[in-house]
């Protein structure tokens, strides 16, 4: 991987009137990489990714994009960049293969160009077979991957995804993490926002977790649970059929049999090396959850570490 900054923002801030929606992170993504944003709705990710794609002005700090300032050289930016917006803004007038087109020739390619190229992204994203189809005609993960091929038109060499699989079933969503991953072995820089974990774990090479406008920890993902969280979690779920029982109150009696624990409306969480030993120990003390579950720590327990709340909340 090379270690030329394809992102670098020093400072960056962003304001709307008196609310201060980014306020001074300091960002480095290199060539090659998948860089991740994670965080909940509010966290300043989609602030911060408009101001990656030079459609919303900087309100303080530096940016740099391709050692570009989108400030002056906003149009060249935007030639170069790809983008996946959260919201797909696909044309229903139009048939799959034109919305390709169609977008291909905004960017000045000739004809011949952006018929291959509309050819070729088709085959990519597995939908060479629904090319003369209305993009009505076609289920939620078809039109996010139409809505990724067209942001692959001008054959960018970073992307920006925006929420890439919201509202997305499992297996839609590990396709269009298959086909995210191939473009990154291409070597498209991939930069995206989410409040998946298993999304950011699966695709990013790094990652920031923001909340309320700054970045609350920066690492790989491995980094950042092995800095912020155990190796496995024991979850707890309690009938509180005793009056005066509370999980806070039940909490305080398995305190020390973790590193933590977190206190949720619906369950307990022990954090601590052996989740099964935490459970057996819960059981010797007399206490008896309805329900239990041993798992690995991920990057939701970070969050919940850092912010003291979940990523979907």
């Amino acid at each position: 991987m090379s270690d030329e900054s394809m992102i670098r923002a020093v400072g960056l801030r962003k304001s709307f009137g008196d609310f201060e929606a980014v306020k001074g992170i300091d960002v480095d993504v290199r060539r090659g990489e998948a860089f991740g944003f994670l965080g909940p709705n509010g966290a300043g990710k989609s602030s911060t990714m408009r101001m990656i794609a030079a459609v919303s002005p900087v309100s303080g700090g530096e940016l740099r994009i391709m050692g570009m300032d989108p400030a002056t050289d906003g149009p060249a930016i935007r030639g170069l960049l790809g983008v996946c917006p959260q919201e797909d803004t696909l044309d229903v007038e139009l048939s799959v293969r034109d919305n390709l087109y169609v977008y291909g020739r905004y960017f000045g390619m000739p004809k011949a160009e952006v018929n291959a190229r509309a050819d070729e992204l088709l085959e990519f994203v597995n939908l060479t077979d629904k090319a003369k189809a209305k993009v009505d005609d076609l289920s939620g993960g078809m039109k996010r991957r139409l809505t990724i091929a067209r942001s692959l038109i001008n054959r960018p060499e970073l992307l920006l995804l925006d929420e890439p699989t919201t509202g997305l079933d499992p297996q839609a969503r590990h396709v269009l993490w298959d086909q995210l991953f191939r473009l990154k072995q291409q070597g498209v820089t991939l930069v995206l926002t989410t409040h998946y974990m298993d999304e950011a774990e699966q695709l990013c090479d790094r990652l920031v977790v923001m909340d309320k406008g700054v970045i609350a920890a920066e690492g790989s993902p491995r980094e950042l649970i092995d800095r912020y969280s155990s190796r496995e979690v024991a979850e707890l779920r309690f009938g509180l059929a005793e009056e005066g029982a509370t999980h806070e109150t039940l909490a305080d009696k398995i305190a020390d049999l973790g590193e933590r624990v977190e206190v949720l409306p619906d369950r307990l969480l022990v954090y601590a090396a052996d989740g099964d030993e935490v459970i057996a120990k819960v059981h010797e003390r007399g206490l008896e959850p309805v329900a239990t579950l041993v798992r690995r720590s991920t990057l939701e327990d970070v969050f919940l570490r850092l912010t003291g709340r979940t990523l979907v909340d």
